[in-house]
C-alpha cells in the first residue's frame, strides 16, 4: 500500500509540473502572439528601441545584432551584444518593443553590476556540470540501485534549482527597467505601456513555472529514492 502511495504521489508531481510548464508557455505563447499584432504608434522597431535605450544609458559600444530562432533574444554579457531575432529586430510591434527593451535591460544590469546578475554569472559553469552529472549520478543510482548515488545527484540538482531561483530578480528586474526606459523616453503611450507590461509579465512567469517545476522534480525524485530504499 506503501508502494502504491509514492508512485502515485510520484506520477501526480510529474503531471503538476507539466501543466505548470504548459500552462506558463501557452500563456507567453498566447500574449506574444496577440502582442505581436498590434505595432507601436511611432512605428520604432525592435532595433530602434534597443538603440535609443542603449544609448541614453551611455551604452553606445554595446551592439545590437540580429540572430535565428522564435524567441531566441537574449544579452551577451561576455561579449557586450544584445541579440535579437530577427521578428524582434525588424519588428515594430508592442512585444518586439517590449522583448527589445527587456534584453537591454540587462545591458543597463551589466553595465550597473547588479548583484544577482553577476551571482548567475558565477554559477553558470558549476550548474552545467552538476545538472549534467546530477542526472548521470541518479540514472546510475537506480540502475545500480545505489541510494548514495542518487543522493548525490538530487544535491547536485539542488544547484540548478538555486541557478533558477537567483534568474528569478535578474528577469524581474530587466523588465521593470524596460518599463522605465519605455515610459521615461516616450517610447510607447500610456495605453501600449500596460500591454508591453502584459507581455513582460507572461514572459517572466515562464521563469517562476521553472523553478515550480524543478522543485517538484527533486521532489519527486526523493520520493522515488525512498521507495527505491525499501
Amino acid at each position: 500500500m506503501y508502494f502504491g502511495y509514492e508512485n502515485l504521489a510520484s506520477a501526480l508531481l510529474l503531471i503538476i509540473g507539466f501543466l505548470i510548464t504548459l500552462g506558463a508557455q501557452l500563456f507567453l505563447n498566447n500574449s506574444y502572439s496577440k502582442y505581436k499584432k498590434e505595432g507601436n504608434k511611432k512605428g520604432l522597431t525592435g532595433f530602434e528601441v534597443a538603440r535609443k535605450i542603449l544609448d541614453k544609458n551611455g551604452l553606445d559600444k554595446v551592439h545590437v545584432v540580429e540572430t535565428k530562432g522564435l524567441l531566441s533574444d537574449h544579452y551577451d554579457p561576455r561579449r557586450k551584444v544584445v541579440r535579437l531575432s530577427t521578428e524582434v529586430f525588424h519588428g515594430d510591434s508592442i512585444a518586439s518593443v517590449s522583448v527589445a527593451a527587456h534584453e537591454v535591460g540587462h545591458a543597463i544590469q551589466d553595465k550597473n553590476g547588479y548583484f544577482y546578475m553577476k551571482m548567475r554569472s558565477l554559477l553558470v559553469p558549476f550548474v552545467n556540470a552538476g545538472t549534467k552529472f546530477g542526472y548521470l549520478a541518479i540514472l546510475i543510482g537506480f540502475l545500480m540501485n545505489m541510494i548514495d548515488m542518487i543522493n548525490l545527484g538530487i544535491a547536485l540538482l539542488l544547484g540548478m534549482l538555486i541557478f533558477q531561483i537567483v534568474t528569478l530578480p535578474v528577469e524581474f528586474n530587466a523588465s521593470k527597467r524596460a518599463k522605465e526606459e519605455l515610459k521615461g523616453q516616450k517610447l510607447l503611450d500610456s495605453n501600449e505601456l500596460d500591454k508591453s507590461s502584459n507581455m513582460l509579465m507572461a514572459a517572466a512567469l515562464t521563469y517562476v513555472a521553472s523553478v515550480l517545476t524543478t522543485l517538484l522534480q527533486i521532489l519527486r525524485l526523493v520520493i522515488l529514492s525512498r521507495d527505491n530504499n525499501r
